[in-house]
């Protein structure tokens, strides 16, 4: 009882955090001084600009580190882009079926293979989406880009309190400042993250259905290497030759959190991947350890508080649900 009593006490913490219970206030969990300890010095050792938060989903408990600093997005910036194609079907202006035709001017070649079809082709919004998330398609990115206006992309993630995430032009991944162009933070992804995990971005159908499509992602060499092969990711990656990105969802049982990882500089990107694998090994560690401290103190997990279980992947994959009545065509 006394340690019941003491967990719920109100004391300044020197590791910031934020509680999903505002009533209560927690001592710090050994759990998430050890992330931070521990996140702390693999930074210092990484030989490159690096900043990281993780959350987790049940308690709002995080850990940070440089989580505000502007970083170059890569190709993370496409779950913003996601996002506002999402919202504008919700809007009404297009549904999953509606198709773009290929101009030239869309073509990026530095990921994917859309830029080496023939100009003229048409492509689904759906399709696009795929090929944006879950094999990184530069040129389908142009494209959806090109549908929703690059302007009111940046505008709708001001709405939604993200501070340092905008696109000051489409992909061109052929010049250096690409890494100036596309910017986030890993604070602004775990914001836009956790809204979709709580099923509030956009909407819930919307929010289920881009979790569905990040869970997808075919690039899982970053974050989700170090995890058990049954522990389900939602993520998506972004890489230059000296940048390195990951943030995503991970589904951990009774552990489930958002992690958001940026690095640039790097020397190598052997020494970045190294970095992104000790982290995430060290989240996840950590996050089961913080489990069963919200098992003593009576804390439930995310899914047992009012959050939905990680969806089916084959939500996605059904094609009744692409014709969802959003007017449009």
């Amino acid at each position: 009882m006394l340690r019941r009593i003491t967990a719920y006490a109100a004391l300044t913490c020197a590791l910031a955090f934020v509680s999903a219970h505002p009533a209560r206030a927690f001592v710090m969990p050994s759990a998430m001084k050890t992330l931070r300890v521990d996140g702390l010095r693999l930074a210092a050792r990484l030989p490159a600009q690096s900043a990281f938060e993780v959350l987790d989903l049940s308690t709002g408990l995080h850990v940070m580190h440089n989580a505000n600093e502007s970083m170059p997005a890569a190709s993370t910036i496409k779950i913003p882009v996601m996002v506002e194609v999402f919202r504008q079907m919700e809007a009404g202006r297009f549904t999953l079926e509606h198709h773009l035709t290929l101009l030239a001017s869309d073509k990026d070649y530095g990921s994917g293979d859309l830029c080496d079809e023939p100009d003229g082709g048409t492509y689904t919004v759906k399709d696009l989406l795929s090929l944006m998330i879950d094999i990184s398609d530069n040129t389908a990115t142009n494209m959806l880009i090109r549908l929703v206006g690059r302007t009111r992309i940046n505008a709708s993630m001001r709405r939604l309190g993200l501070t340092h995430t905008r696109l000051a032009s489409d992909i061109r991944t052929d010049t250096w400042s690409v890494r100036q162009t596309l910017r986030s933070s890993p604070a602004d992804m775990v914001r836009l993250l956790t809204m979709m995990a709580k099923r509030e971005l956009v909407d819930a159908w919307s929010s289920n259905e881009m979790i569905s499509i990040l869970e997808q992602d075919q690039i899982n060499t970053l974050l989700p290497e170090p995890l058990p092969d049954d522990v389900p990711i939602a993520h998506k990656t972004g890489s230059f030759s000296d940048t390195l990105d990951d943030v995503g969802i991970v589904y951990e049982s009774d552990a489930p959190y958002v992690i958001a990882v940026m690095t640039t500089g790097l020397p190598s990107l052997g020494i970045g991947r190294s970095f992104f694998h000790a982290l995430s090994r060290t989240a996840y560690m950590q996050e089961e350890r913080l489990a069963s401290w919200r098992s003593l103190v009576g804390i439930a997990t995310f899914a047992d508080s009012g959050g939905i279980m990680p969806p089916d992947i084959r939500y996605w994959q059904n094609s009744a649900l692409t014709s969802r009545a959003v007017g449009g065509g």
